[in-house]
């Protein structure tokens, strides 16, 4: 689906049909409606999102999404491996547009495992985005001042993930800043950027923060959501 906007700001939402943790996840139901569904119309409800394109090699994927008003743009099979990473699927999408003769000023990257997001945070995001000097967005929240942080690695060893030389004191820890976790729900970037970078954030990142939204990478994540989506409805 494509809307009036002065800018072309694209939704790619990116969908391949295999899947480790939930088989079949993009397109199970998820509180009556398949999971992929749920992100495609957020992005189609959006204000500032003026094309939705959904990247799948899939076949049941393909189908659903046109059924919600998505654009699908059919994923090679070599973009759809378990290893294969997004930028990659990001780049192939843009390519794709181009020879249809769009070309988009701002990519936002909406992964259907976050369902909870909606229209009307996509725009609040775009806007704070579009307002800013930065060149890249996406939603996070705060894990708390910057303190020692440790890492358990499958061995049962631990890896520090700051300088233990320069440990703060308690009573300076505020002196050291934020520490803030990307959530997956939405990332912005400037097209220009991504083709720098080949990453979906730049080299001046923002961060719109927010409430931690559950992204749903197995079994027990799954029906948090739903018991989410099927409370707020009741």
């Amino acid at each position: 689906m494509e809307k009036k906007f002065k800018m072309n700001i694209v939704g790619i939402i990116p969908a391949r049909g295999g899947s480790k943790g939930i088989p079949r996840k993009n397109v199970r139901l998820l509180a009556g409606k398949p999971l992929v569904s749920w992100t495609i119309e957020a992005a189609i409800n959006s204000h500032m999102i003026n094309k939705v394109i959904v990247s799948t090699e899939d076949e049941e994927i393909k189908t659903v999404s046109l059924q919600y008003g998505a654009e699908v743009i059919t994923r090679p099979d070599y973009l759809a491996l378990d290893e294969t990473k997004t930028a990659p699927v990001i780049t192939h999408v843009v390519e794709e547009l181009e020879k249809q003769g769009y070309n988009p000023d701002i990519i936002v990257l909406l992964q259907p495992t976050s369902p909870l997001r909606d229209a009307v945070l996509i725009d609040k995001v775009l806007h704070k985005f579009l307002n800013s000097d930065k060149d890249s967005i996406f939603t996070g929240f705060r894990v708390g001042e910057a303190m020692p942080i440790w890492k358990d690695n499958e061995n049962g060893t631990l890896t520090c993930l700051y300088d233990y030389h320069l440990r703060p004191r308690r009573q300076e820890k505020h002196l050291r800043g934020n520490l803030y976790c990307e959530d997956g729900a939405i990332y912005a970037v400037k097209r220009e950027i991504f083709e720098q970078t080949k990453d979906f954030l730049g080299h001046n990142p923002d961060v719109y923060l927010m409430d931690r939204l559950t992204d749903i990478d197995d079994e027990e994540q799954f029906k948090e959501v739903e018991r989410i989506i099927l409370g707020s409805v009741n």
